[in-house]
């Protein structure tokens, strides 16, 4: 491993960071009442929330990661559409474009085999073999994909309330799930055993 991997802050912040703009959203709407009201109340909060979390990454980590860039602008894009319109379902296509873009992007670095995870993610697996990382690109493209499907799903289906709630507690939950599920793998193609966690931290929890 790298010095510049080992000095590199990880852990709690990096989870507060990623997730916690999602707890602040799901917090300020239950605390506003939920409906219509709250969900113009939440997503202004969010909107804050995503902001601040962009200035503490760069003054912990001194960068801000490609992915928590795009989140950033599409949640205060559509968060702003969401207000001007009052219209819920905008904040809600949201993961639906975030996905969708990420799983496109992969696919195009696939199709010209350069593994474009390794740009998102940041130089964080130094060991880790071009076919890793192609694999665990083709990997995590394939599972944007289902994530932007199972969003369309939800959003269809649910009501917002419920919609919400799976999209905190729910997604994480098989993001990271997932993210641990490639361990094995990359474990044969040059990930160091002491960076087993990064995969599961740098996991998207979008």
């Amino acid at each position: 491993m790298t010095e510049a991997a080992k000095t590199e802050p990880q852990g709690p912040m990096r989870l507060i960071i990623d997730f916690g703009p999602l707890v602040v959203f799901f917090a300020t709407y239950k605390l506003s009442g939920g409906g219509l009201h709250g969900t113009l109340v939440a997503t202004g909060a969010f909107m804050a929330a995503v902001v601040i979390a962009i200035v503490a990454a760069l003054a912990v980590f001194r960068r801000v990661t490609p992915m928590l860039l795009l989140s950033t602008v599409l949640i205060i894009t559509f968060g702003a559409i969401t207000l001007y319109l009052q219209d819920p379902r905008f904040i809600q296509m949201k993961p639906t474009l975030y996905y969708g873009v990420l799983a496109v992007m992969l696919f195009i670095g696939l199709a010209r085999k350069k593994p474009l995870l390794r740009w998102l993610f940041g130089p964080i697996f130094p060991g880790l073999s071009e076919e890793g990382w192609l694999k665990l690109s083709r990997n995590w493209a394939i599972f944007f994909v289902f994530m932007a499907i199972v969003n369309e799903v939800m959003r269809a289906t649910l009501s917002f309330d419920q919609w919400l709630t799976l999209k905190v507690w729910g997604v994480p939950i098989i993001s990271l799930v997932f993210a641990a599920a490639n361990i094995p793998m990359l474990l044969r193609h040059g990930l160091e055993a002491d960076d087993k966690a990064k995969v599961v931290e740098e996991a998207p929890v979008e």
